[in-house]
């Protein structure tokens, strides 16, 4: 057994080689320690370190599992985010969202911010992380804000990234006020489950769909009561779907949100969009 061996069992099941030799990296260096130095330096993996990457490989292959399951982590920004089933994995298109989230927060010098459906907690673990300001993450699920709680202990975030169970600002206070709320939230539409890759199955459904045809319910949910709890100014910011970007501008404009901005990703699709009261 090689691992190019084992770069095949992957490439077999349908994952394109440039992904599977990323994948078997991670395997390698995840379960036996092994890394792009080890390759250089010509040290050999023992047959019995091959074959349980091999195992690995043949898990993702067969299940078509996400390679970030059967390691247990994603890397987002530079950080390792602990993921499991209870929680969306973060993609780089997110990094879009979080890194205007922070340029807004810093310009500004805001010090509370809340991020709603938080899931791993990646986009409010960064936000903390790299700006002064302290933030609330949300979600409805409690697997996923344990899993946020953990994220944010690895991180030591300790009183600046906080977590608390609410159905979208059920569960904010009646004296809390937010300068920012930013969100990456449910926006695929139902009729496109059976069109979603397979690996996007083990993402919890309720992290990925709505109920309208549209996807738009958790924008309009959101952007109607943003108002009621951001200060003066404040900011509120979505990751977009594709093709959702003028129906959201919409959205945020009947709502009393002005000078919006929508952010292309490297793709130039229309990934992120903010406005202001």
């Amino acid at each position: 057994m090689s691992i190019q061996e084992i770069v095949k069992i992957l490439t077999d099941s349908g994952i394109e080689v440039n992904e599977a030799n990323v994948e078997v990296k991670m395997l390698l260096e995840h379960f036996v320690n092994y890394g792009v130095k080890d390759i250089i330096s010509g040290n050999k993996l023992t047959n019995e370190k091959l074959e349980l990457v091999k195992e690995k490989a043949e898990l993702r292959a067969k299940t078509r599992q996400p390679i970030q399951h059967i390691i247990g982590y994603a890397d987002f920004m530079g950080e390792k985010f602990i993921v499991n089933p209870s929680v969306l994995i973060p993609r780089d298109e997110t990094e879009f969202l979080v890194r205007k989230a922070i340029d807004v927060i810093n310009k500004n010098n805001f010090k509370m911010a809340l991020d709603v459906g938080t899931g791993s907690g990646c986009i409010a673990c960064m936000i903390a992380k790299l700006t002064q300001c302290q933030i609330i993450g949300l979600d409805i699920s409690k697997d996923a804000l344990n899993t946020a709680l953990d994220n944010a202990s690895r991180l030591n975030l300790f009183n600046k990234a906080i977590f608390r169970k609410s159905d979208i600002f059920s569960n904010v206070k009646p004296n809390e006020s937010f300068d920012i709320i930013v969100s990456n939230p449910p926006y695929i539409p139902p009729k496109e489950k059976e069109n979603i890759q397979t690996e996007v199955k083990f993402d919890p459904e309720q992290a990925l769909f709505t109920k309208d045809e549209k996807g738009l319910e958790f924008y309009e949910k959101i952007t109607k009561g943003a108002p009621k709890i951001l200060n003066q100014s404040g900011y509120l910011l979505f990751e977009l779907g594709i093709g959702q970007s003028n129906d959201v501008k919409s959205i945020m404009e009947n709502n009393g949100f002005r000078n919006i901005e929508i952010i292309k990703d490297l793709a130039g699709i229309d990934r992120v969009i903010s406005g202001n009261l």
